[in-house]
């Protein structure tokens, strides 16, 4: 019975997140915005909104900030890039990619997830994360890879700051991105993850489980800054502009995203 439900969870899950890289958006004609996978759920209903309003198509793909960065760099045929880490777009700017430095379109949180059934609790302190990690009841935790993913050097940052990190390296598995990471701390195959609170705010993955912010202070802050890449057509330069109105803004706040001041 305990597989059977493992299994159920795991293809929900699947289902609900494993187009991370690809969204129904995508499917559309229309230009490319690469964008980190926390906006999966906010951005989607964005372009829709301005879709309706404008009747410009936009064509979204979702993945990894460091990945996305590379793919850019080599050539990749994006219009627009909107990142988790600011520090992606200077660098691409720097580099002679975008048309300037863009600006901040959103401060990005993260927390902890624990799938329904888990001997794990919600504790945005990682107080019974320590604590099982003790006892025996963690067996596996995700987190997006450090590396290449910005909520996943956050998560690291969190971590370390409770004093868990070197224990809890074993235990972990690395999402590519973090919609990848909210699949496995959703689907039963981890105790749980540390996700970003847009994921969590989805009803679609907000029903699989319980969740809790880790204090914003534990990690350095989560600049999402957004580019026009050299080649964006006008479409894109106008829905550039919209994600700035209140109603692109009133969407990402829903969905736990705070807005950066003077925006």
């Amino acid at each position: 019975m305990h597989k059977l439900r493992r299994r159920l969870l795991t293809k929900i899950a699947t289902g609900l997140l494993a187009s991370a890289s690809l969204s129904p958006v995508a499917a559309q004609s229309g230009p490319t915005v690469a964008a980190a996978s926390d906006l999966k759920f906010a951005l989607e209903e964005v372009v829709a909104k301005f879709e309706r309003e404008t009747g410009n198509k936009v064509r979204l793909v979702f993945g990894s900030s460091g990945n996305f960065y590379s793919q850019i760099l080599q050539g990749a045929p994006f219009q627009m890039y909107m990142s988790a880490d600011e520090d992606f777009v200077f660098k691409l700017a720097d580099a002679g990619k975008a048309v300037d430095r863009g600006r901040l379109y959103a401060l990005g949180r993260i927390g902890i997830m624990v799938p329904t059934g888990s001997p794990l609790k919600a504790d945005g302190e990682l107080k019974d994360l320590a604590a099982a990690l003790k006892d025996g009841r963690l067996q596996k935790f995700a987190i997006a890879n450090p590396e290449h993913a910005p909520y996943g050097a956050r998560a690291k940052e969190a971590l370390q700051h409770a004093g868990l990190w070197e224990a809890i390296q074993p235990k972990l598995v690395l999402g590519e991105n973090i919609s990848q990471t909210a699949q496995f701390a959703t689907s039963g195959s981890t105790q749980g993850g540390v996700i970003a609170l847009s994921l969590a705010k989805a009803q679609s993955v907000a029903k699989l489980g319980s969740f809790a912010l880790i204090p914003n202070d534990w990690h350095e802050p989560l600049k999402q800054r957004m580019v026009l890449l050299k080649d964006a057509p006008p479409s894109l330069r106008a829905f550039y502009a919209y994600i700035a109105t209140p109603a692109a803004q009133d969407i990402m706040v829903r969905y736990g995203f705070a807005m950066p001041a003077g925006q």
